[in-house]
């Protein structure tokens, strides 16, 4: 395909490719200003890639201001200056709706002359370790997230310290890097006692936590809210051979166990919000009309993304808590 060239025996992503390629085509002059691009349908086919794959890529070309979409006409040449003052190397655990959020954030807030690689290590210890020693010396900031790993020292001080940016979770072994982190424990024990007054009319409140990488700070959290004011509660592991009863709240942090709560709970003719209540983690577009709209607790994703920017363009140090909320909706 003119524009595009995909190569699968070289260890560069596939959406950083149709990126590298989108910026070859315009130094050396086969795409120009207002340029039409191949469309993303033809970029899949073509390739046998998914439509998310080069939705990333298009996302970070649009944040970038190279190309732009014109509605039922596609996508154009926008802007040809390509020149780069920054690479940055970006991290996460895995991608859902919320990391999207949080991602498209931080390519909004830098400038036209930073570049984003991203990559995921799906909580396999070997991949981040992998990812993190192959990136050494190819970046002008790296950006890592921890999720679930303590005792990760060794691998990224392999990385130059003055150019490390540590994400999500505040972590004992890396309290000499910059951070933007969430209190898991605390923002949950905010949330519930912001939510005392919805909570009050539910006979029990029940959290499912599978364990893994669900962040332990939120079971802690609300077991400290449930024993402070009273509550009878319950912890289990999932909502299977769960018999939902009438009076009760349950906090879910897995989407597949929301959509398994709002089913049983129409299932048993129980009205949201009245009958039983349902608070869910991390909010997305989607839990704002779910179920007439699904309660959440959440840190904010955009704030996260622009402060994260912030830093590695001002090149500043701290550690940055990134505060949650209660956002209130008809499940509760």
């Amino acid at each position: 395909m003119k524009n595009i060239q995909i190569d699968d025996s070289i260890g560069i992503p596939k959406y950083r490719q149709i990126i590298n390629s989108i910026y070859t085509a315009i130094s050396i002059g086969e795409l120009k200003l207002g340029d039409k691009i191949p469309s993303l349908n033809q970029i899949c086919v073509e390739f046998e890639l998914s439509r998310d794959t080069v939705m990333v890529a298009f996302n970070e070309l649009k944040a970038k201001g190279i190309i732009n979409s014109i509605p039922g006409k596609g996508y154009y040449i926008n802007s040809v200056e390509i020149n780069l003052d920054q690479k940055i190397f970006v991290l996460f655990d895995e991608l859902n709706a919320f990391k999207e959020d949080l991602y498209t954030s931080v390519l909004n807030n830098l400038d036209a002359k930073s570049s984003v690689d991203i990559y995921f290590h799906h909580f396999n210890y070997q991949v981040f370790k992998d990812l993190i020693s192959e990136s050494v010396g190819k970046y002008t900031s790296y950006v890592i997230m921890p999720a679930t790993f303590d005792e990760t020292v060794d691998i990224i001080s392999k990385l130059p310290k003055e150019k490390v940016y540590i994400l999500d979770r505040l972590k004992a072994d890396l309290l000499d890097y910059p951070v933007v982190y969430q209190d898991f424990e605390q923002d949950v024990y905010d949330a519930l006692m912001d939510g005392f007054d919805l909570l009050q009319k539910y006979t029990k409140l029940i959290m499912i936590f599978p364990g893994g990488k669900e962040p332990e700070g939120r079971m802690i959290g609300f077991q400290r809210f449930c024993k402070e004011k009273g509550f009878q509660f319950e912890i289990i592991r999932n909502v299977l051979n769960k018999e939902m009863k009438m009076g009760e709240a349950y906090f879910v942090p897995s989407d597949r166990n929301l959509v398994r709560l709002v089913k049983m709970a129409a299932e048993k003719n129980l009205e949201l919000g009245k009958d039983v209540g349902i608070v869910s983690f991390n909010d997305t577009v989607l839990k704002e009309v779910v179920a007439g709209g699904i309660t959440t607790i959440s840190t904010d994703f955009q704030l996260m993304g622009q402060t994260l920017a912030k830093m590695i363009q001002e090149r500043s140090f701290g550690k940055i808590r990134n505060n949650s909320s209660l956002i209130r909706r008809n499940s509760l």
